[in-house]
């Protein structure tokens, strides 16, 4: 399988096989280059809750959207509490959490909508961004899934949320992006006992230990095998290959910046004018 993230410009990378699978689709996701911030966060942090000075984060925002096409009062944040709430988003929703934390939509880690002109965005630094299309369907989904969101399920629920709207599991396309791998992700046995109750019944494990009480998890194999269970063909979810903590010079890594640090965007909308190039 080819990587499915393109790096179109300095300051992102787009999901090219998903604007493929559909033209009025913009996805992708950002680097830390291209921005405005200083210090731990230089350059292109988009989080306005990390410490960075909060017009910094705005002006970074505005740089990315700029290069999106998607104004900012055409953006849904969200504030990202690590567990598994999955909105369906309106135009009621535009602008919120865009351009500043306090008017992000509370205690939500997944958003979707049917409505073109809306461009979900969601922060990361090592978590796992999960993105959802459907064939024959205009439809659009992000989710962050973190050790907590994994295991709690946000993929498989975005799955049951998206049969509620008439889509068979069979029909959706995922794509994994760039997150923390498995050789720079340590987790202890209180992480792997939560894994193991979520891959019940499954031989193939996404982690192995290497000391006692000490494991490296593959936390996109994980969701890649959660979504596989609730539906998603293995054909029909794409794996990135780029980590968040080895590939330094695209993007902030909450571990191997001890937790001082800015984050990337995870991005997906659909545009209202198909013909329009962001």
């Amino acid at each position: 399988m080819t990587e499915p993230f393109i790096l179109r410009n300095e300051r992102y990378f787009t999901l090219a096989d998903f604007e493929e699978i559909c033209p009025g689709i913009k996805a992708g996701f950002t680097t830390k280059n291209g921005g405005v911030s200083t210090g731990e966060y230089q350059t292109l942090n988009t989080g306005f809750h990390v410490g960075d000075f909060p017009g910094h984060a705005a002006e970074n925002r505005k740089l990315v959207a700029d290069s999106l096409g998607f104004g900012l009062g055409q953006w849904v944040g969200a504030e990202q509490t690590h567990e598994t709430k999955v909105l369906k988003v309106t135009a009621e929703d535009k602008g919120k959490g865009s351009a500043d934390y306090e008017s992000a939509i509370r205690a939500t880690d997944a958003f979707y909508t049917e409505e073109a002109g809306i461009l979900l965005t969601l922060c990361y630094a090592d978590c796992v961004p999960l993105y959802f299309t459907a064939r024959g369907r205009s439809i659009v989904g992000v989710a962050h899934a973190g050790w907590k969101g994994t295991v709690g399920g946000i993929g498989e629920k975005m799955v049951l949320a998206w049969e509620k709207e008439g889509i068979q599991p069979s029909d959706i396309i995922a794509a994994i992006g760039p997150s923390i791998c498995e050789d720079c992700y340590i987790v202890d046995d209180r992480v792997i006992e939560f894994a193991k109750n979520r891959l019940e019944e499954t031989d193939k494990k996404p982690y192995n230990q290497i000391s006692e009480g000490q494991y490296r998890l593959d936390l996109k194999e994980l969701n890649a095998m959660i979504l596989e269970k609730a539906g998603v063909p293995r054909s029909n979810i794409l794996l990135t290959d780029y980590c968040t903590s080895c590939h330094g010079d695209f993007f902030f890594s909450h571990r191997k910046d001890q937790g001082k640090t800015g984050r990337m965007l995870a991005f997906i909308g659909l545009k209202e004018d198909a013909s329009v190039e962001g």
